[in-house]
């Protein structure tokens, strides 16, 4: 049911004006949550993970912030696909250089996320992106390559990025540099099916998912955290973005059976097929975890032959 004009209110962000859930967790705490609060909400299994992580002020595009974001129940899928190198780079930054699991061959993803309890409130995302070899080293090292499949830690360039809110859509375009946009966007993980639906620009299908659940394994908080870097363009300088998740239940396939991955008609389909995925080798889903999204930081990125 969509919300009133009753049930928002609107709020400024570096001089835009968006609109958020009234008595939400931004309305009330404007990124600076009371945790024990957040704590007795049901849907959040603990918050000892975000006692670790002090929020620090921040200025940023966006205006003045708190850093990092916080969400205290999320739940993710992941397919990553083997993709031409040459498809890859033909999508990248020059500055920028794709993570290779073989000559000629990287890796791409297709990500859909759903945020059931987060600092500015409810919202579900979607994403298009590319594995890009760590900016910090111009080689290719192994433990690079095996930390990114095993989800410890990966580096990333987005080529979309939708949304289904507007505070997170202003955040992450203006604030980020990410290549986001609103949409309807519907994403539902449980512990047997995964489906996900993003809406084109006339209401049809972009991209959607229906999947099988792979098994899931529980860990305790805090004993797997994984990282991603995303590097964006602000301003015409090289960012990298720090994105911390606490994985409470999760599991991963490489079986496709069971996996429908529609690519319909809209910018993310697009950028799917300018990337000519060749097959997919991995399924991850995260039934339940937590993340921490730092604000981005300037990067120095090496100059890169294509």
């Amino acid at each position: 049911m969509a919300a009133t004009q009753k049930d928002t209110v609107k709020v400024d962000l570096g001089g835009r004006s968006v609109t958020v859930p009234k008595a939400g967790l931004y309305d009330r705490y404007r990124m600076n949550p009371d945790l024990d609060e957040v704590a007795r909400d049901p849907r959040v299994s603990g918050v000892d993970f975000f006692r670790r992580l002090p929020k620090i002020k921040v200025d940023s595009p966006i205006g003045s912030t708190l850093t990092p974001n916080f969400y205290y129940t999320i739940s993710t899928a992941r397919l990553t696909m083997l993709a031409p190198s040459r498809a890859i780079r033909s999508r990248l930054p020059g500055e920028l250089a794709p993570l290779e699991i073989a000559p000629g061959l990287g890796l791409i993803s297709v990500m859909f996320f759903r945020y059931d309890v987060c600092d500015i409130d409810f919202y579900t995302e979607a994403a298009v992106g590319i594995a890009v070899k760590p900016a910090r080293h111009g080689k290719l090292g192994f433990f690079d390559l095996v930390a990114g499949l095993k989800n410890e830690h990966l580096d990333s360039y987005v080529l979309s990025l939708p949304v289904s809110t507007e505070i997170a859509q202003v955040r992450g375009h203006d604030g980020y540099g990410f290549p986001k946009w609103v949409t309807d966007l519907d994403v539902d993980i449980n512990d047997h099916q995964t489906t996900a639906r993003v809406a084109n620009d006339i209401g049809g299908v972009d991209l959607s998912l229906l999947a099988n659940t792979p098994k899931q394994t529980a860990h305790p908080s805090g004993e797997r955290v994984s990282s991603l870097t995303s590097y964006t363009s602000i301003n015409g300088a090289w960012h990298s973005t720090l994105s911390q998740t606490n994985v409470l239940n999760a599991g991963t396939t490489r079986a496709t059976r069971g996996i429908t991955l529609q690519v319909g008609e809209g910018r993310m389909a697009d950028d799917l097929r300018s990337l000519k995925p060749i097959r997919t080798i991995q399924f991850d889903v995260m039934t339940e975890g937590q993340l921490a999204l730092h604000m981005p930081v300037p990067t120095s990125v090496q100059s890169r032959n294509k």
